[in-house]
């Protein structure tokens, strides 16, 4: 990775939040650390959390669209089919995460790092990524249709069936990565690193036959 992302910036004294059991349109949520907690059914947007951990937390069939994250961790939480649509998250982290099926389409996503992630099926479509990294992250399957990569790190993922259609994958490296198989188009492939044994991946795509 040939640039760095910013940490999110936790203050050392940080005190243990209120109890949260619902979410509310447009509500703040900052300064604290959420933990052992499961939220359910919820549906707000423009939720705003700022410098907050999450820990063993899981929010199920719920609806967040539009939430802002600054500075927020979220660590050993199951987050699987989530609607984040139209999120902005900035210096946040996702830690040892389940993000199956959760939908971060059209959202912008700027210093964010994803570690040691269940992503299979996540839904990035149409999603801006600047400085973003994914490392030892399963994301079989998962839709980056349409995204914008702006400095953004793969790093010993599992990536097999990813689609990648209407991506350009410049300076995108691809090289330690493990996938049989990825949707992408020929022409946007021009600038992608790969290691020689994943180019079998890609000779179809050049009207190659291999025998």
């Amino acid at each position: 990775m040939n640039f760095k992302i910013e940490q999110p910036k936790i203050p050392a004294d940080i005190l243990e939040a209120r109890s949260l059991d619902t979410l509310e349109p447009r509500e703040e949520i900052s300064h604290g650390i959420i933990e052992h907690v499961t939220i359910e059914h919820q549906e707000a947007v423009r939720v705003s959390l700022e410098k907050m951990i999450f820990r063993n937390v899981t929010i199920t069939e719920s609806s967040l669209e539009q939430i802002e994250c600054t500075d927020v961790i979220f660590e050993n939480c199951d987050l699987s089919n989530v609607n984040f649509t139209s999120s902005f998250m900035h210096r946040t982290e996702f830690r040892t995460c389940k993000l199956i099926g959760t939908n971060f389409a059209q959202s912008r996503l700027q210093n964010v790092r994803f570690q040691n992630c269940l992503g299979e099926l996540a839904n990035f479509r149409f999603a801006n990524f600047k400085q973003v990294s994914f490392e030892d992250c399963s994301l079989v399957s998962a839709d980056y249709y349409t995204a914008t990569f702006q400095k953004i790190n793969f790093t010993h993922c599992q990536m097999d069936q990813v689609y990648m259609m209407g991506t350009k994958l410049k300076d995108v490296d691809l090289s330690d990565c493990r996938f049989d198989e990825l949707s992408v188009e020929a022409e946007n492939l021009d600038g992608c690193v790969i290691a020689p044994h994943q180019a079998s991946a890609f000779v179809g795509l050049m009207g190659m036959i291999v025998r």
